[in-house]
C-alpha cells in the first residue's frame, strides 16, 4: 500500500477579474501553470473567477454567464491541470438546466480527471450581493474530495461563516478546507467599518482551523467591480494552520501564493487538542432547529 503524503503544497491564485471571460480564463490557466512551476500540486482559483462579480445587480440578461459541467471554464482547467500535473479547484457558474443555476466548483486532478463537484450551500442576499436571484442552494451536501496529495474540504465564501460546513468537511476527513471567495468593502463603509470587517473575515476562518485540527485555505478576488458605489474586493488570501497560524497572506493586489503544508502537523496538534474526541454528540440534536427559544429554567 501506497503510503499517504505527509506534505502537499497549496498554491492560492489571488486575481483581479475583468468583463471578458476568455480571458479571465486564461490569466487562470497561466496562474496555475506559475504556480506548479513554483512547486504546488493543489492550486486554488477564487470564487466566479470566469466573470465579473456580477451579483451586485438583478439582471436577466447575467444568466447567459451561466455553463453546463462539464462546459468551456472546466474543460479549460481540465487541460491546465493535466498540462501541468496539478491539482485544480476551480470555481463555476453552472447552468444545471433552463432556470436551475448554482454557485459552484469542480476539483480536477493531475490528469484533468473530474475528482469532485460541489454547490455552494448558504447563499446570501445582501446590498451588492444579491446572489439568491442568480444560485439555487446546494443539494451535493458537504463533500470531502480525495486528491492525489490530500484530502479536501471545498465550501464557497458566505459558508465560510458557518462552523457548522467546516465541521462537516473535518468529519469527513478533510485535511485543507478550502474557500474560493469573493468579498470586499463597501467604499462607502471601508474607512469606517473596512478594518474590522477583513479581521471578523480573517478570525472566523482560523477558528475553524483551531476547532477543527485542518489547514484552511482562503482565496480572494481584489479590483474595484461593479457599477457606483461598486465592490473594493480586498484580497489578502491566506492559509491558516490548525493552531490558527497564518503561514502566508497576499495583499490586495494579483498575486499567487505558494505555500507548503505539513500534514503531519493535523496529528499532532489533535493529541493536544483532541476537540473532535470530545464532542457531545448525544447533545447536538437543537442545532437542526432554527431557533431554540428562550433560555430554559
Amino acid at each position: 500500500m501506497t503510503p499517504a503524503p505527509r506534505s502537499v503544497t497549496v498554491a492560492l491564485a489571488q486575481m483581479a477579474m475583468g468583463p471578458d471571460k476568455g480571458r479571465n480564463i486564461e490569466q487562470a490557466a497561466r496562474a496555475v501553470g506559475d504556480a506548479a512551476r513554483r512547486g504546488a500540486q493543489v492550486v486554488c482559483l477564487p470564487e466566479l473567477f470566469a466573470t465579473p462579480y456580477f451579483c451586485q445587480v438583478e439582471d436577466p440578461a447575467l444568466f447567459e454567464l451561466a455553463e453546463t459541467v462539464p462546459g468551456p471554464t472546466t474543460e479549460a482547467m481540465a487541460a491546465a491541470a493535466r498540462q501541468h500535473g496539478v491539482t485544480v479547484i476551480a470555481p463555476v457558474f453552472e447552468k444545471r438546466a433552463a432556470g436551475i443555476y448554482h454557485n459552484s466548483l469542480v476539483v480536477l486532478g493531475p490528469g484533468g480527471e473530474l475528482l469532485g463537484q460541489y454547490r455552494k450551500m448558504h447563499i446570501p442576499d445582501d446590498p451588492l450581493f444579491y446572489e439568491k436571484y442568480y444560485f439555487a442552494p446546494g443539494d451535493l451536501g458537504f463533500v470531502t474530495v480525495a486528491t492525489p496529495h490530500a484530502a479536501v474540504g471545498p465550501l464557497i465564501c458566505w459558508d465560510q461563516w458557518y462552523p457548522e460546513a467546516a465541521r462537516l468537511v473535518a468529519l469527513q476527513g478533510a485535511q485543507i478546507i478550502c474557500y474560493p471567495t469573493a468579498i470586499g468593502w463597501h467604499p462607502k463603509e471601508k474607512a469606517e467599518f473596512g478594518a474590522a470587517q477583513l479581521e471578523a473575515w480573517r478570525t472566523i476562518q482560523r477558528a475553524h482551523a483551531i476547532a477543527n485540527g485542518v489547514f484552511v485555505v482562503a482565496v480572494n478576488r481584489v479590483g474595484h467591480e461593479g457599477p457606483a458605489p461598486g465592490l473594493d474586493f480586498w484580497g489578502h488570501s491566506f492559509v491558516a494552520d490548525p493552531f490558527g497560524t497564518v503561514l502566508a497572506e497576499a495583499g490586495e493586489g494579483v498575486e499567487t501564493l505558494v505555500v507548503p503544508l505539513d500534514l503531519a502537523k493535523l496529528e499532532d496538534v489533535r493529541h493536544n487538542w483532541p476537540f473532535l474526541r470530545d464532542r457531545r454528540i448525544d447533545a447536538y440534536g437543537g442545532l437542526t432547529s432554527r431557533f431554540l427559544g428562550g433560555p430554559k429554567r
